[in-house]
């Protein structure tokens, strides 16, 4: 499929410098979406199975030989619960609480970018459809009150342009960005419940021991 870069750029021109703005942002926002969900992949957001036969073992008290630098996060949080195995429950508590917030941070990385741009595109929007609405009206008071209607409607057509692509890149950047959010919710639960098993399980095995 090949793009009229001549018509694009043409149809660009008729929003002014508010809808270059917002196809900028458009193609930002693409952007984003495509680095976050190469980067959960790569950490594993969607793969569990191995992460959870090395907790189960871990939780044994054997070693899950889980290692430190897996690209898998479930699996590097894994091994910070055996690292701090030996560790005084105090201390283990905080280097694991540490260990959580540096994974769920790199998680939601990126996502503020998003959130912005779902809050300025609709704004910049509307600030197009404004600036259009002036230069219509100002082109109806200089023609006397006898401009041609159907150029009059055209340049309210022109202003309107940039409102609804400004809500065109809002809306699938919210969408994203609800959905980004829920994983990371998801896995922040999954760590959570982790380490609680872990310690419930490490209590257990000192009382016994």
């Amino acid at each position: 499929m090949r793009i009229d870069i001549t018509a694009l750029r043409g149809f660009l021109d008729t929003g002014g410098p508010a809808l270059w703005a917002i196809a900028a942002l458009s193609v930002l926002t693409v952007a984003i979406i495509a680095w976050k969900l190469w980067r959960l992949t790569l950490d594993g957001a969607w793969m569990r199975t191995r992460a959870d036969r090395a907790f189960e073992t871990a939780l044994g008290g054997a070693s899950s030989a889980a290692p430190k630098h897996a690209r898998n996060l479930r699996l590097r949080f894994v091994a910070a619960l055996e690292s701090g195995r030996d560790l005084p429950d105090a201390l283990a508590r905080e280097q694991i609480t540490s260990v959580a917030q540096s994974e769920l941070a790199r998680l939601r990385s990126g996502l503020r970018p998003l959130e912005l741009i779902m809050t300025i595109a609709p704004l910049i929007g509307l600030l197009g459809t404004v600036l259009g609405m002036i230069d219509a009206f100002q082109a109806l008071e200089d023609s006397g009150g006898q401009a041609d209607p159907s150029v009059l409607a055209g340049g309210i057509w022109e202003a309107l342009l940039t409102t609804a692509a400004g809500m065109a890149v809002a809306i699938p950047a919210a969408v994203a960005l609800s959905w980004f959010e829920a994983i990371g919710e998801r896995i922040q639960n999954d760590l959570e419940a982790m380490a609680t098993r872990f310690f419930i399980a490490s209590a257990h095995a000192n009382e016994a021991g």
